[in-house]
């Protein structure tokens, strides 16, 4: 059903991906009229950060959610579904951990603890852009952000990831309008991934974005903004506002 809210627009809640904050999302047009409220990721459980969110605003809310955001978003799922009157999931896995990943955040840990920060934005940075090949612009644009996010905040990111869970049995109870947004480039969570995930959730729509990679809201902004227009229209009812072809 959509949501029918006479106290005003539905707000959405973002949520972006480890060493990123709201400058992920400063090429993207939200949708006008809605509130939108930027969540930082400085806790080191995945309960606790949807926690976060779900104390960011009362009452409903759209989701957005890149990479861990979106993980948790999951775990706001699991939690309040009633919550969440629409959720968009992009760059992201609904998967328990692998051993190898918990191996590597150990090690990304460790690092940072011995003063080696820098190391680990180094050795993150490739994974963010398609086939693993930024240009010097966007290299630089990355490791701007991830050095603001800092090394405290990273810390407790690498310790949530930890706490993830398979969430594929979360999305299967998911009744809200789902959109998921994947690059096909994507070096670190290709669409495979995403294939499962709307696989998993009933209805949701899968979006396949040629010549994107990880960050999918600096890579085609103008995707993720017709996405967010799609979700209002379809979370409220209403008729989509007008946006850039998303493309495929």
């Amino acid at each position: 059903m959509p949501h029918q809210d006479p106290s005003g627009p539905l707000p959405l809640v973002v949520v972006p991906g480890m060493l990123c904050d709201a400058r992920l999302w400063q090429d993207v047009d939200f949708p006008e009229g809605h509130d939108v409220h930027h969540v930082q990721l400085r806790r080191a459980d995945i309960g606790a950060l949807a926690e976060d969110v779900l104390e960011t605003v009362a009452g409903p809310f759209l989701l957005v959610g890149l990479s861990l955001g979106a993980i948790v978003g999951f775990e706001v799922l699991r939690r309040a579904p009633g919550r969440v009157a629409g959720l968009c999931v992009m760059s992201t896995n609904a998967g328990a951990p692998r051993p190898e990943q918990y191996a590597a955040w150990r090690e990304m840990d460790e690092s940072i603890a011995a003063g080696r920060f820098t190391h680990v934005v180094e050795r993150t940075l490739p994974d963010m852009f398609p086939d693993r090949e930024p240009t010097p612009g966007a290299a630089r644009r990355y490791r701007s952000m991830a050095h603001a996010v800092g090394a405290t905040a990273a810390r407790a990111q690498l310790a949530a990831q930890a706490t993830r869970t398979d969430a594929t049995g979360v999305l299967r109870t998911v009744r809200c309008p789902t959109l998921v947004l994947a690059g096909e480039r994507d070096p670190l969570c290709p669409p495979a991934f995403h294939r499962t995930i709307a696989r998993a959730i009933p209805g949701a729509g899968l979006t396949l974005l040629r010549d994107s990679g990880h960050l999918v809201p600096w890579q085609r902004p103008e995707a993720v903004t017709a996405a967010l227009r799609e979700l209002v229209a379809t979370a409220t009812g209403t008729t989509p506002a007008g946006a850039p072809d998303a493309g495929s």
